[in-house]
Formats: structure tokens, C-alpha cells, sequence
């Protein structure tokens, strides 16, 4: 049987008395995907048949597969180690797939290339049969930029989980651990809120404070540090989150740090909203919007994460969905190339798949039709930090339900967020685990998914989404000078939204600057407004006529 010209050719069985074959059958599926001529003879081959195969079809590796007992196995290896001396076939490659009981006797038989027991991330046999040797190299490896990434995995999304332990040693052994497992394709840095808010002003910082919320980052080498401890392994792309000050100073030393491969910057927030900073809501604006531009001007990808800290203050869907449209129009007005849009699923924990779903899909309706040549969208979807029980299993649980569903958004990446936040910060074994069960449910979702999309519920709701989103857009132009070109990228008119209201969440009860008067509720699954006296949906075109009648009054 001659070979295909310019394939090389894969020959693969199950030896001995091994009836077992979906193993070796996916191997060269996978073989064959990747360029290769491949033969499969059957399963129990005797090792004498094997070597006739071999002589007769010439192949460039022979691929066998054995998972029955390391003990047979033994023997099995024993006899063709045998064989190849006899018929001197040492020149041939021979290649393992088993157990890991067996693969650990194949490893110490000496006469297989590779031997892979099924724990291996996909990358890595496709990195072998690319020719790429070496242990759990990624396929993303040597992408230094996140466009060339997803550029080189997609459909396949990477996979993301954030780190900051509470020391800088924790946080860098952590990191080495995490590169070296291999199964995740961008680490994010969390720094402690010291960091975030005082990195540049250390005098103001309180000691005691030291390490909650993150790692006690104090100088730029600490970023090095951290990034060079990840120079291993599957070398994952790095990011780190911002600072709630000084963004754009933050912007600059991660380019120079960790080669950030991407920037995370709010519109609003990271103010007197959230008291992550003591800046004013106008001021945050300015400087905010200033920081994507930054990056903007450098080519780095940016992230303006505005919908989802509305979310987590128990917003309504629909002033979710706008606030983030918003973020993508002020992105691509400021000039952002490659926009990174977080879908953050169960928030508030109370909402049903099908109203989160379709949440979901209202946003990229119309954040996507943005879109042009010089304005790409990645999809991010997380799971809901605040959704996750503190009992382990059912985390786990929750973990993998939530990437399901957001897996039929067919994500660019998946924010992983460790099974054990809902009780203590995730260390490495944890955010490894969280990336195994999340990469499972990845890996059997890309054989198809049913079209959760055309479910009626969930149309007929992402509909009236679109609608009252763009009705409360169109409203926030209202409170626009007339002077004002573009009333949704203006710091003002995006201030005065929150100021009257029209922006507002149950959360912001209080807040020196926030209305707080919004009420919401689960309702039908969905995170709705609410009048305060009937508990009734509060319709939007009442909710915005009450506020623009005010606002109006006092002007």
C-alpha cells in the first residue's frame, strides 16, 4: 500500500489480547486531522503480525495501544522489545497509548518515542505529531500576542484563571506549578487592593492590609517575577488586573513587566461607586477612557469590564446590557483594535439559565454589530464569582454547569474561576482542577451542542432586551449638552446617567454620588426592575419618563 505523496503515515493497533480501540481510533482521527496517512489493522494483533505490518507498509510511526494489566503489559513489552532487536527495526518509532499503570511500564520499557495515558492535554499530542517534542508544550506557545493565540486555537477557546496569594513566594511557586500542568493559556495577576489602589503613592498604603484580596505587589520587578516563573511549562499568555488608580502609569509598567496580553479597564467604576479609589465618578471617567486609549495606541487588546460590576451589584438585565454596549462603543471610539468582552453567566445566582442565556446573547447582538475590520470582538464568558457554593462538590458542580452554557456563546476564551471561591482564595492545585474539570466540559461541548439559542423563552427575551437596552441608550443622550458630538463616549453625559439614575443599582443604596433607588428582583428568572410599592416589573419606558421628568424639572 503505497503512501500518499507528501503524508507521512501513522500504523496503529491494540496488541495482544486488548479488544479496547476507541483509544488508538481517536489517536488517528486526530492523526489524520493534522495531515497524516493513517492505517489501523485491529485490535488483538499478536506482536509477529505487527512486525509483517510494519515491514510491508513502511511506516513513519507505529502506533499500539494496550489497557488491560501493567503486569501482561510487561510481558507484552518484554516480546516486542524482542522483536525489534530480531528484525532490526530500532530505526522505527514506536509510540504508547494506555493506562497510566501501563503507560508507566511502557515508560520504563525504553522503546516507545512518546506514551500518552489519557491525562495529556490535547495540545500536547498534537504538539507531537507536529514534531514539536518536549514535555506539555501548548499549541499556543510560542503565540506572544492574544489575537496569535486564539488565532491558532479557535473554535478551541483558551483558558483562562486569575492568581495572587497572599505572599510573593506563594504567588511565584504558584505560577511556576501552574505552567508546568499545562492546561492553562493565560494567567492573571491579582494584586492586593494595597497594590491596586497605592502602588504609586506606597505612603499611603496600610501595612496591615498587606496581601488581602491578592499578592502584595510593591515594585515592578515583583511583575517580573511572577511572569518569569511562568517562562514554562506551556508559557501562558499573562495579564494582570489593573490598578483602581493611575491606570494608565499601570498600563505602561505591565507592557514593560509582562508583556500584558491584554489591558482590564471600567468606564465608571474603580471610583466613589465601588470605593476602590477616592476618585470622583467624572474623574474616573476621564481617566479611565485616557487608559484604553493608552493601550489602544500600543496595540495591546483591551477588556472594558463596566456590565459586569453593575451585575454584581444587582443591577437589572437591561441596565446590564446597555452598560455593556456602552463599554465596546467607548473602546471602539477610542480606537481599541481587538476588544475582549467578559460574559459573566449566574449573576445574581438567582437567574436561570435560560434568562442568563439570553442576557448573553442580547449583549453581543449588540456589542457585535460594532464590528468591522478594525474592530474585532472576542468573546470571554465567566462563571459568577458570587455564584459558587462554599461546599466544594457543589461548586464543582455549579463550575461545569456554567461552562456548558456558556460554551453554546462559542467563547474565544473561558474565564475559569476555581471551584473553592466561594469559600477561600484558589491556590494552584485548585486552579488546576478548575481548569481539568472546565477543559472537560470544553472538550465534549466542541462535539456539538444542542441549540439552546432557538429556545422560544430564551428569543423572546433577548428581543425585549434589545429593545429597552436601546431605549435607555437613546435616553442617556437626553442628558447630553447640546455641544456634545457623541453623548456615549462623553465622561459628562455618562456621569450625569448615574447621577439622575438612569445607571443605578440596589447596591448603590447611600452612595455619595449613585441614586440607589433602583429596586430589582429575580422575576420569570430574570433580574428585573421593580416598582417599590406594588413589588410588581417595573416597566423601563416608566422607569426612564420618571427620571428624564425630574432631571428635566430641575434643569
Amino acid at each position: 500500500m503505497p503512501k500518499e505523496k507528501g503524508k507521512k503515515r501513522i500504523l496503529g493497533a491494540a496488541l495482544g489480547n486488548c479488544i479496547h480501540v476507541a483509544g488508538i481510533i481517536n489517536f488517528l482521527s486526530l492523526a489524520e486531522q493534522e495531515g497524516y496517512d493513517t492505517v489501523f489493522l485491529s485490535p488483538k494483533i499478536a506482536i509477529s503480525e505487527l512486525v509483517q505490518e510494519i515491514k510491508r507498509l513502511n511506516p513513519d510511526i507505529v502506533a499500539v495501544s494496550y489497557r488491560l494489566t501493567p503486569q501482561n503489559a510487561r510481558a507484552l513489552f518484554g516480546e516486542l522489545k524482542d522483536a525489534i532487536r530480531r528484525h532490526g527495526l530500532e530505526s522505527q518509532k514506536f509510540i504508547l497509548g494506555g493506562t497510566a499503570p501501563v503507560a508507566a511500564v511502557g515508560r520504563e520499557a525504553g522503546i516507545f518515542e512518546a506514551v500518552f495515558s489519557g491525562v495529556e492535554p490535547r495540545e500536547e499530542i498534537i504538539n507531537y505529531l507536529r514534531g514539536i517534542t518536549g514535555k506539555v508544550k501548548s499549541a499556543v506557545k510560542h503565540s506572544e500576542t492574544l489575537p496569535d493565540a486564539i488565532d491558532s486555537r479557535y473554535p478551541v477557546p483558551l483558558i483562562r484563571h486569575h492568581l495572587g496569594l497572599p505572599s510573593m513566594k506563594e504567588t511565584i511557586d504558584a505560577a511556576r506549578e501552574i505552567a508546568q500542568a499545562g492546561i492553562l493559556d493565560i494567567l492573571s495577576i491579582a494584586p492586593d487592593q494595597n497594590a491596586q489602589e497605592y502602588f504609586f503613592h506606597q505612603q499611603e498604603m496600610d501595612d496591615s492590609l498587606s496581601g488581602s484580596g491578592g499578592v502584595p505587589v510593591r515594585k515592578p520587578e515583583d511583575l517580573a517575577a511572577i511572569y518569569n516563573a511562568t517562562r514554562c511549562g506551556n508559557y501562558p499568555l499573562v495579564r494582570c488586573y489593573a490598578g483602581t488608580r493611575d491606570l494608565t502609569k499601570w498600563a505602561k509598567m505591565l507592557k514593560e513587566t509582562i508583556n500584558v496580553a491584554w489591558g482590564a479597564v471600567p468606564l465608571s467604576w474603580y471610583s466613589q461607586l465601588d470605593d476602590r479609589s477616592k476618585r470622583t465618578v467624572p474623574a474616573a471617567l476621564k481617566e479611565n477612557i485616557a487608559a484604553i486609549r493608552w493601550y489602544a495606541r500600543h496595540n495591546i487588546p483591551v477588556e472594558v469590564n463596566e456590565s459586569h460590576q453593575w451585575a454584581l451589584r444587582n443591577t437589572s438585565d437591561i441596565i446590564e446590557v446597555a452598560t455593556a454596549f456602552l463599554a465596546s462603543y467607548v473602546a471602539k471610539k477610542s480606537g481599541v483594535r481587538w476588544y475582549v468582552m467578559q460574559y459573566m453567566l449566574n449573576t445574581p445566582a438567582e437567574i436561570s439559565p435560560q434568562m442568563d442565556l439570553a442576557k448573553m446573547l442580547a449583549k453581543i447582538e449588540l456589542i457585535e454589530k460594532l464590528q468591522d475590520k478594525d474592530f474585532t470582538c472576542y468573546r470571554m464568558v465567566r462563571t459568577g464569582l458570587t455564584s459558587l457554593s462554599a461546599n466544594p462538590n457543589i461548586a464543582k458542580g455549579q463550575l461545569a454547569s456554567s461552562v456548558t452554557i456558556s460554551m453554546s456563546l462559542k467563547p474565544h476564551i473561558v474565564h475559569v474561576v476555581g471551584y473553592s471561591e466561594g469559600e477561600h482564595a484558589a491556590t494552584a492545585p485548585v486552579i488546576i482542577e478548575s481548569c481539568e474539570i472546565a477543559r472537560g466540559v470544553i472538550d465534549r461541548c466542541l462535539k456539538g451542542l444542542p441549540d439552546m439559542h432557538s429556545d422560544r423563552a430564551v428569543q423572546n427575551r433577548k428581543k425585549k432586551l434589545v429593545a429597552q437596552a436601546t431605549l435607555l441608550l437613546e435616553a442617556i443622550k437626553q442628558l447630553a449638552d447640546d455641544k456634545v458630538d457623541d453623548p456615549w463616549t462623553d465622561p459628562a453625559t455618562l456621569a450625569a446617567a448615574i447621577r439622575t439614575g438612569l445607571l443605578d443599582a440596589p447596591h448603590l443604596r447611600g452612595n455619595a454620588f449613585a441614586r440607589g433607588r433602583l429596586e430589582t428582583g429575580v422575576i420569570d428568572g430574570a433580574c428585573q426592575a421593580i416598582d417599590a410599592g406594588t413589588r410588581s416589573v417595573l416597566p423601563e419606558k416608566d422607569r426612564i419618563a420618571k427620571i428624564l421628568s425630574e432631571y428635566h424639572g430641575r434643569k
